[in-house]
């Protein structure tokens, strides 16, 4: 995992040159490249139906 701890929970999507960063809480997108409206959406649904999870392993990982 990676990631920078002084900013707040966050996950990073990647598929070859189109990237979106989400916050966790709430979620929301916070940049994205190259990406469609429509894919944005899926992509925000998919990080609200884990969200608890990822939230877990930023603390995990980071620290609470």
């Amino acid at each position: 995992m990676q990631g920078d701890p002084r900013e707040p929970p966050h996950v990073h999507v990647t598929a070859g040159d189109q990237i979106a960063k989400f916050w966790l809480d709430p979620v929301e997108l916070a940049s994205s490249k190259r990406l469609r409206a429509h894919e944005i959406n899926e992509l925000r649904n998919l990080v609200e139906r884990h969200q608890a999870a990822f939230l877990e392993a930023w603390n995990a990982h980071f620290g609470s």
